[in-house]
């Protein structure tokens, strides 16, 4: 796959890591408990969340006592995530300059890989082969996401808007991605599995999650356009002052697959 020459994923959250921080929803811990069990992690372990952002995943990993490597491109994004800290304690996760085509880990130095809302920002095929060199010989790759869930009337009106924008490479990135996992001859054993997830929002609240995608207009006459919308929204499904945002949370894994080199079989 090839993206757009002006498609700049490393730089399309600029701007917008305090909001993103702050607004973005975590991730079920049924979801963080399934990677654990699946992949065996424990307080010796080490879990590389690639494409961190500012460490929402790492921290909950963190905090479940697993060590976390969080690899991030975007400065402002990985400086953010250097300043926020552990609710529940646990080992502080450490944050490096990296891509997931090229984290600059060593080889077979972690125990699992993880992308967390993030695969869909990377190139499939590279990222997948960095992942399995960087991982040890029984490690497991994982993929998470947070989709909106639209079987939910306030939801489904939320996406609908959305939509509006005419961005829906950008905005609908998962379907089809976590498949590449999967579908790859350097991964086996895959799996896929589903855990509900909301968050519960008042109206600056509902704001702070709009405006912290990617996808949300900057340009000022859109942006109120944008935020009139959303404030409307907000008056038509509000239960005494809060909506709940709800989610559907996909996550795929694949444990590493050993590669046979052709000189073995001769």
């Amino acid at each position: 796959m090839t993206f757009p020459a002006d498609y700049q994923p490393t730089e399309r959250f600029t701007g917008l890591a305090q909001l993103y921080s702050q607004f973005r929803p975590s991730y079920p811990g049924e979801a963080l408990n399934f990677i654990i069990d699946r992949c065996r992690l424990n307080e010796h372990s080490v879990l590389v969340d690639v494409g961190c952002g500012t460490g929402i995943a790492s921290r909950q990993f963190a905090e479940r006592g697993i060590p976390v490597i969080g690899i991030e491109p975007n400065a402002e994004m990985r400086r953010q995530a250097q300043t926020e800290s552990l609710e529940a304690g646990g080992p502080t996760p450490q944050y490096r300059d990296g891509r997931a085509e090229d984290t600059g880990l060593l080889a077979a130095s972690a125990d699992a890989v993880l992308a967390a809302q993030a695969f869909h920002w990377f190139e499939p095929e590279p990222a997948l082969r960095e992942f399995h060199r960087i991982l040890k010989p029984t490690g497991w790759a994982g993929l998470l996401w947070n989709q909106r869930d639209e079987s939910d009337p306030f939801t489904r009106a939320y996406g609908a808007g959305v939509r509006q924008l005419d961005v829906t490479e950008i905005i609908e990135p998962y379907h089809g991605r976590g498949e590449a996992l999967l579908a790859s001859p350097l991964f086996q054993d895959g799996m896929h599995a589903f855990f509900p997830h909301e968050q519960i929002l008042d109206e600056a609240g509902l704001l702070g999650r709009a405006f912290s995608a990617s996808y949300a207009p900057r340009n000022s006459g859109l942006a109120k356009q944008y935020a009139d919308e959303i404030r409307k929204l907000f008056r038509q499904f509000e239960q005494d002052g809060s909506i709940i945002f709800r989610y559907e949370t996909s996550v795929f894994l694949a444990c590493r697959r050993a590669l046979v080199s052709r000189s073995a079989n001769l």
